[in-house]
């Protein structure tokens, strides 16, 4: 019984610490030579917004023409393979490489993100992190129970990257009640073992160490009203609020270096900005 109760501490204090301030401080100063550090927000962006959206629209209309002769020519049983082989052929042939999720190099570390084909090139949009958009002035409490992938953007925007329970109910209600009739403004299938949208994996990249450097960052990403309405049903974002007046808000993660087939993504969990 009591290694059980002691088991359930732990699991609770492996969600809980990235939200403890004495940790957080703790932590940051045993990881000072990976942290990553920028003076403002404005300075926080590797590429320029326009690159970002360039590279997400390229992907998406391969994705979309890919998608849409899947679902006229097969059968729904069939449609979700389907759209995971298209989708990694749509990456491929739009960005030039290939990311999945596997078993990660790192002891306990669970699942990572590996680039499985092609050459990442420094400043390339590797990955999304998907996930339900809070205001700072939103709810969140009972989402971030026991969940690790709630991610704080330097503003305080929220990003709740969590594929189950709550969270995932949650995202699914949203998504739904966003749908402008026969039309999907966000995509639902990150959720899934198979995601229509291949770059929506970031919530599984692992965080950095001495021994393993970041070779890719968190940047954040305010979507364009100029997205073509057809291509939103790719985006693995929504806002929480029906009534949010802000730009919807996505996190990509950019290649710090070059990356090559095999090799695993590292970012670095914590900025300081000064």
């Amino acid at each position: 019984m009591l290694r059980k109760v002691l088991e359930r501490f732990r699991l609770t204090w492996k969600s809980y610490r990235h939200r403890f301030l004495p940790w957080i401080v703790l932590n940051i100063s045993k990881n000072e030579k990976t942290l990553r550090q920028v003076k403002g927000r404005c300075e926080d962006k590797l590429v320029p917004d326009e690159e970002v959206s360039r590279s997400l629209v390229q992907l998406f209309r391969v994705l979309h023409r890919a998608n849409r002769r899947v679902e006229l020519g097969n059968f729904h049983s069939q449609v979700e393979s389907d759209n995971e082989r298209c989708g990694h052929d749509a990456m491929f042939q739009s960005l030039g490489f290939c990311i999945k999720r596997k078993p990660s190099t790192l002891p306990s570390a669970g699942t990572g993100v590996f680039v499985t084909r092609g050459l990442v090139l420094k400043g390339a949009t590797v990955a999304m992190y998907p996930g339900t958009i809070y205001q700072p002035y939103e709810p969140i409490l009972l989402q971030s129970i026991r969940n690790p992938f709630v991610f704080r953007c330097i503003d305080a925007v929220l990003v709740d990257g969590n594929d189950k329970g709550i969270s995932k109910m949650v995202y699914k209600s949203c998504s739904g009640r966003d749908r402008m009739g026969p039309l999907e403004t966000s995509d639902t299938s990150w959720l899934t073992g198979t995601p229509r949208n291949p770059l929506a994996v970031g919530q599984y990249v692992n965080n950095c160490s001495n021994e393993r450097p970041a070779n890719v960052c968190y940047q954040e990403y305010d979507v364009p009203d100029t997205l073509p309405i057809e291509l939103r049903r790719y985006l693995p974002n929504v806002n929480y609020s029906p009534h949010s007046q802000r730009p919807l808000r996505c996190v990509v993660l950019i290649s710090l270096v070059d990356i090559t087939a095999g090799e695993e993504l590292f970012a670095n969990y914590y900025t300081i900005v000064h």
